[in-house]
């Protein structure tokens, strides 16, 4: 089917939009704005050979992680796309330390939404040409629309985001997103600029076959996780599992989201709480999984349902197929 056949990302959020309970045209204006700053970064990413863009940039971020220059560019183009449509009184990116609050604009309004987002997920693979990609959050604000945000307009639970997507930059530039009512992704056609409806209602499988962890730090694993490996390695009769690991969390994630599969980053002896960050990767790669059919837990708890208390808060993550995430919460629990 040609591309032109198809609905663009712009037409499908417009009629869609009847089907969003807060339905005011500022989610649409908010989508749009994260459309374009992920243009804008595709094109970068695709010229990153052949510009001063690859490398680190000698710094540090609030994580204590060395950013990448394309980490820089990334929050800067989507805090601007952001800040300059008034649709948003604040943004909390994960290469801040504290969040950014936005002025509406005199003929704005008060804005009702926040928005959290890792701009460049995965940019340890940046000079070597691997996927990388942006991870998205929404929440409607809890404070009064005449205040200042504050804390408590971020540090909200994950089942109260109203939308939540990511960007793939890889061999073919996809955005997917749910706010609630299923999954659908689009795939940007570069010689159009426009992204195209390419994966509508995207099911995850009950059951896959692939696992997906580093297993370099296995001696580190808690025992439920090396139990499950164990059990991934196993005969059976879809077993053994096929293991896959990137190093990107929107790479692994919509390979597993595709084919079925289940994504882990547990705790470790040197990273108590895990390496994942529960508001900027967590939650919103939980919102959309769920909303496949699949599961999203730290191995106990469902992580929708866990209570934020910093910006910056990192938690276990297994995440993927409802089954798979099932077992591997019984090897947790038997442990």
């Amino acid at each position: 089917m040609a591309w032109q056949k198809r609905l663009t990302l712009g037409e499908f959020i417009i009629k869609r939009q009847r089907d969003f309970q807060y339905s005011t045209g500022e989610l649409t204006r908010l989508l749009s704005a994260i459309k374009l700053a992920a243009k804008v970064v595709n094109r970068e990413v695709n010229k990153a050979g052949l510009v001063d863009i690859i490398g680190a940039v000698g710094a540090e971020n609030t994580q204590g992680e060395m950013q990448q220059k394309l980490d820089v560019f990334a929050h800067e183009k989507f805090v601007g796309a952001l800040s300059n449509r008034g649709v948003v009184c604040g943004i909390a990116s994960e290469e801040s330390a504290d969040f950014i609050p936005v002025d509406s604009g005199e003929n704005d309004g008060p804005s009702k939404y926040v928005v959290l987002i890792d701009p460049l997920d995965g940019s340890s693979n940046i000079d070597v040409n691997a996927s990388i990609g942006t991870i998205f959050s929404v929440y409607r604000r809890v404070t009064a629309v005449d205040r200042s945000v504050a804390p408590a307009d971020f540090l909200q639970r994950g089942d109260r985001q109203v939308a939540a997507g990511y960007v793939v930059y890889g061999a073919a530039t996809l955005l997917v997103y749910t706010t609630g009512i299923g999954v659908n992704g689009f795939t940007l056609d570069p010689s159009l600029g426009s992204f195209y409806l390419s994966h509508p209602d995207i099911q995850l499988p009950k059951r896959g076959g692939i696992y997906t962890l580093n297993e370099g730090n296995y001696n580190c694993f808690p025992k439920g996780v090396k139990d499950y490996i164990k059990y991934c390695q196993g005969a059976g009769a879809d077993r053994p599992y096929t293991a896959r690991y990137i190093g990107s969390l929107v790479a692994d994630f919509h390979r597993n989201m595709i084919k079925g599969g289940i994504y882990i980053y547990p705790s470790t002896r040197r990273a108590a709480q895990g390496k994942l960050r529960l508001l900027y990767e967590c939650n919103p790669m939980a919102f959309i999984a769920e909303q496949a059919g699949g599961l999203a837990t730290d191995g106990f708890r469902r992580i929708l349902e866990i209570e934020p208390t910093g910006l910056h808060q990192r938690v276990p993550f297994f995440c993927g197929s409802l089954e798979m995430v099932q077992k591997a919460g019984e090897f947790m629990r038997n442990a």
